[in-house]
């Protein structure tokens, strides 16, 4: 039996409160057309641990921009060893990067707000798209207290392929910080090192390709790591909402 997608599918996504149900009734139905997509930051592994609770088969996949941290491509086959899983590793298209490299630059992230998006472009938002051609269900481990451009999220709606309605869901749309971290350590889930605090306090709030993301300090707002040199208006009295508001477009524009 195929299962639609459809505003009805919907509804009873968004009227389901346990995580670990949303992801059973979604990979039951839909198999191999449901996919978590996660870069392996902390509310990716507690869907992946949930997932893994369940005893079915379920497909994870990770947007590998061939520039993410040797941290991070090793903490990926942890993950696949601790879970017997095989994480699908989505890629650009060479020829759009070697194109994009060519005409503006290895580093051209560096020279504006606009090639730093055409670059997430290429790396994220695309492969992501062709991605969604095989999906019917996107599952994601967005939260609302990740950042102020995060606080209207809605835990599914249904967003448009090519080709074909997907529903994207957040099954942990209202978990927080410490609900996760808690669910973590409890679970002894596999954790990324590059997220753990160092002595001084710093560590990664969020975990993207290797120059564009850097440690944050005590304070600073969460998404504050992110592109660091566009943070010129820090002394600015919106400088927390900017910073809140730094994406990739991989959410946004798909």
């Amino acid at each position: 039996m195929k299962y639609s997608v459809d505003q009805t599918l919907c509804q009873e996504i968004l009227l389901t409160e346990e995580p670990q149900e949303i992801l059973f009734s979604l990979f039951k139905r839909f198999k191999e057309r449901a996919a978590i997509v996660t870069s392996g930051q902390l509310s990716g592994m507690v869907l992946i641990h949930l997932a893994a609770e369940n005893g079915l088969p379920f497909r994870v996949c990770t947007l590998d921009t061939l520039r993410l941290f040797p941290e991070t491509y090793n903490f990926l086959e942890q993950v696949e060893s601790r879970y017997g899983i095989q994480i699908e590793q989505v890629q650009p298209d060479p020829k759009e990067v070697r194109e994009m490299v060519a005409q503006h630059g290895e580093f051209l992230f560096f020279d504006s707000k606009a090639k730093q998006e055409h670059c997430c472009n290429i790396r994220k938002v695309r492969p992501m798209q062709r991605l969604l051609e095989t999906l019917d269900v996107w599952i994601t481990g967005l939260r609302r207290d990740q950042s102020d451009a995060r606080k209207q999220l809605r835990k599914a709606e249904i967003i448009s392929s090519a080709t074909h309605p997907v529903l994207k869901t957040n099954p942990l749309i209202q978990w927080t910080t410490d609900d996760v971290w808690e669910f973590v350590r409890k679970n002894e889930i596999p954790v990324n090192p590059l997220l753990e605090a160092d002595p001084q306090g710093h560590y990664y709030e969020s975990i993207g390709c290797i120059i564009c993301t850097t440690p944050i300090k005590p304070g600073e707002p969460k998404r504050a790591g992110r592109w660091r040199w566009q943070n010129g208006a820090s002394a600015s009295e919106n400088a927390d909402t900017e910073e809140n508001n730094k994406e990739c477009g991989l959410h946004y524009s798909i």
